[in-house]
């Protein structure tokens, strides 16, 4: 079946998911859903501890046996040590076909490739997946499907029971012996918690491992006692200083700096740029510069921000203390400067992934936003853009918050430079489909904008200024005629991994690659 972004979604996969062809981003409005909920055990007895002696001994516990879903989160990024703890015990057990339902997967998980090899592991629901899992997947190594989420579809999916959770394991930074989490004060700081929250509300067995216990009652928890069944403490849950991976770094690429002076312009010149206005950006170099150049004019104009939003870094937290953002909203936070800010300062605020982001409940802060910054590996010419899938068709990203915020923005700002390394970012059409193009309002490139032809508006208020604009065919053509149109990815046929809108439909299907044939 064709869907709404033109994509051929196979009859066997939307029968083996149970999803119905993505038909819009805002098809299913208006809706009803009733909240799914989880097996509870109540602890009525005082005196029973929540304190177990190790992983293995908490997997006993919770009667972990084949084919159940295990949940994690990962405010650790490349410093998470749990998934591989945790998924190491199981596979010690003897434990097979496990669906790991994780917010997002990195290369630090490299560990699971053999457990996906030998059977351990057999699905995996994530935001997506880097480097060695990655390439796993796209290479037929996973016996069934990775399913590919935006935070809010993750929150959605979980919230009405498309996906249900036997065990979720939250890696907490400090907690005491009944469970209260907390994700500042002890050796493995993340700043928030705000992603694991859904799973502690709706898994059916909570289990916190904490590498710092803390004296009962470890408050404001993030998480509450009254969600989690069982407390661990290990050696080491996270290393703080592998949050950030070098991408929330100041930048001196001439063309990362040219393509933030243009999504600057673009935002001063639009009606939404004024007192309180509500903003959300990436942590590229371009992003981070663009942030540098709009506190410039703020301060020239006497502009304040009323509230940043998303996952936080360190040029945000700035502003907010030189006092030109009213407040943060934060679910994630990329350096450690945004980690001690949220700890400390007031105005700075944890929210959880569902008041971030859910598209199915009752208002969530992405549909506030004014502006939001992003950063795609490739946008076609109806302006869909590509953030999982690399030029050679494996899959190498995440979906994160990009489609959820794209779809509430005013007027959302996808900044993409022409070429990536040799290969045009502007093409005819995208590797796989995240984003609707429908959702996105303006491309930024080193080379010119484009304006979607559905904003007449932004196209009025901006011919007005010195941007340099262009249809974005006209990009298309300027990348192409650098390069020469690109060959196709050579897929298989069989269907490896299913992006999902962040609605629940499928927005597209990644295929296994086949191997390169030499001459």
């Amino acid at each position: 079946m064709i869907n709404a972004v033109g994509r051929d979604i196979p009859e066997e996969i939307i029968k083996a998911t149970g999803m119905q062809p993505f038909k819009g981003s805002f098809a299913r409005n208006g809706e009803e859903y009733k909240k799914a909920a989880p097996t509870v055990r109540p602890r009525i007895d005082p005196t029973e501890s929540k304190l177990v002696d190790s992983i293995a001994d908490v997997l006993k516990k919770c009667g972990i046996r084949d084919g159940m879903t295990l949940s994690f989160h990962h405010h650790f990024r490349n410093g998470d040590k749990v998934v591989n703890m945790v998924m190491e015990e199981v596979h010690k057990m003897g434990i097979k076909d496990i669906t790991i339902c994780a917010s997002s997967l990195g290369s630090a998980h490299a560990p699971l490739v053999p457990m996906m090899e030998d059977g351990t592991i057999t699905n995996i629901q994530s935001s997506g997946v880097r480097g060695a899992i990655g390439e796993a997947i796209s290479n037929g190594k996973l016996k069934g499907l990775a399913i590919m989420r935006s935070h809010g579809g993750r929150v959605r999916a979980i919230e009405s029971g498309d996906v249900h959770i036997d065990i979720a394991f939250i890696g907490a930074p400090t907690c005491d012996e009944y469970g209260n989490m907390r994700a500042n004060g002890g050796k493995s700081d993340c700043g928030v918690l705000s992603y694991a929250y859904v799973d502690a509300q709706y898994a059916d067995k909570v289990v916190a491992v904490t590498d710092t216990l803390v004296p009962f009652p470890n408050l404001p928890a993030s998480i509450s006692q009254v969600n989690v069944d069982y407390v661990v403490e290990v050696d080491e849950i996270g290393d703080p200083a592998k949050i950030a991976t070098g991408a929330a770094k100041p930048t001196t690429d001439v063309r990362k700096l040219m393509m933030a002076k243009y999504t600057t312009d673009v935002v001063v010149n639009t009606p939404w740029f004024k007192n309180g206005f509500v903003y959300q950006t990436g942590v590229g170099g371009a992003s981070i510069a663009s942030t540098k150049y709009l506190g410039e004019i703020m301060r020239e104009r006497g502009i304040k921000m009323g509230l940043g939003l998303g996952g936080i870094a360190g040029p945000m937290c700035n502003l907010l203390e030189e006092g030109l953002i009213e407040k943060l909203v934060d679910t994630q936070d990329f350096d450690l400067t945004a980690i001690h800010s949220v700890a400390t300062n007031p105005n700075h605020f944890e929210i959880t992934g569902s008041e971030y982001a859910n598209p199915m409940n009752k208002g969530a802060y992405v549909n506030r936003l004014d502006y939001v910054i992003l950063a795609s590996l490739e946008v076609d010419v109806n302006f869909n853009c590509n953030v999982v899938v690399g030029s050679d068709g494996v899959i190498s990203g995440a979906q994160g918050g990009h489609p959820d915020t794209a779809a509430g923005a005013k007027c959302t700002i996808v900044i993409t430079p022409l070429l990536q390394g040799r290969i045009p970012a502007i093409c005819d059409e995208c590797t796989a489909i995240t984003t609707p193009g429908e959702t996105v309002d303006i491309v930024v490139t080193d080379y010119g904008i484009a304006i979607n032809p559905r904003r007449q508006d932004l196209i009025d208020c901006l011919k007005k200024t010195k941007l340099p604009i262009y249809k974005i065919e006209e990009l298309r053509d300027m990348a192409y005629a650098i390069t020469g149109k690109p060959e196709k990815v050579q897929f298989g046929d069989r269907v490896v991994g299913v992006i999902e809108s962040r609605d629940g439909t499928i927005m597209d299907v990644v295929r296994q690659i086949k191997p390169y044939e030499w001459d």
